[in-house]
């Protein structure tokens, strides 16, 4: 593969991780984000980050699960086929019906696609808007016994380099999940055996959680965001495990204590 791989979110969770990882083998990487001056709601940016490109990784800013993800990622997929990059994996959410129409304008656009559907990121607790509640010391959010199948982002990174550079991924669905579902107290746990903190896991209402992330000042799209996720999807839908790392990868999911334990080593729950 000669010419560039886009990575759409190319300094996000994931997407930095598998534009490291393509440059790690030498293959040509273009990562597409603010700072390279690609933005989702500019439609202006998007021809520039995939001219002459073969490949790309499509991540949505805030989340497929926005209200009208489908029809923004839809008209860029159909940006894409037309400028003659026909290899396309994009990165979607279990359980939501915005990301599963996100899905199915990817299928429908005569491109050579691979779905990677993922549940919870690992991630979340040490690189998203969880940390900073762990590092206060109690994560407060509106839920309580609902287990998840929390997925390691390295997982899906390199799910999505394989499905990325080998032709046998074209036409699949992965469908990835950790090797266990645990509750959000459950997983606090873990970190706390991992990390020695003593952080505690409260279930509160949607609104003081809102309240909450408000005072934070945390955007008000990304707070609508996460109200929908807490409220609405995570009602047991996706409490359920899948095989979709094993088959991607010919190997098992890391399981959530191995990932805890090493954020902890490299200092992620540490004071700044």
């Amino acid at each position: 593969m000669q010419k560039p791989i886009v990575v759409v979110g190319g300094t996000g969770k994931t997407g930095g991780r598998v534009a490291e990882r393509l440059a790690a083998r030498g293959l040509p990487t273009r990562p597409a984000s603010r700072r390279t001056g690609f933005d989702w709601t500019d439609r202006t940016s998007w021809a520039p980050a995939l001219d002459g490109a073969e490949a790309a990784y499509i991540t949505y800013y805030p989340d497929l699960a926005a209200k009208g993800a489908a029809d923004t990622v839809g008209d860029f997929v159909t940006l894409a086929v037309s400028l003659g990059v026909r290899r396309l994996v994009l990165l979607s959410g279990r359980g939501e019906p915005e990301a599963q129409a996100s899905e199915q304008r990817l299928i429908a656009s005569g491109a050579d696609w691979t779905v990677v559907r993922a549940s919870w990121f690992n991630q979340n607790f040490d690189e998203g808007q969880l940390a900073p509640m762990i590092l206060g010391g109690k994560l407060a959010l509106p839920v309580s016994a609902v287990r998840e199948p929390f997925i390691d982002a390295d997982d899906i990174a390199d799910v999505v380099v394989a499905a990325l550079t080998e032709p046998h991924h074209i036409g699949e669905l992965y469908e990835v999940t950790g090797p266990r579902l645990l509750t959000f107290a459950e997983a606090v746990e873990a970190i706390n055996q991992a990390s020695g903190l003593a952080v505690q896991f409260q279930t509160v209402s949607a609104q003081d959680f809102v309240e909450g992330l408000e005072a934070g000042e945390v955007p008000g799209e990304v707070i609508e965001l996460l109200e929908e996720l807490f409220t609405v999807v995570l009602d047991g839908r996706n409490a359920t495990l899948t095989d979709g790392v094993q088959r991607a990868l010919r190997r098992p999911a890391r399981d959530f204590a191995d990932y805890a334990r090493a954020a902890a080593a490299r200092g992620a729950w540490r004071p700044a």
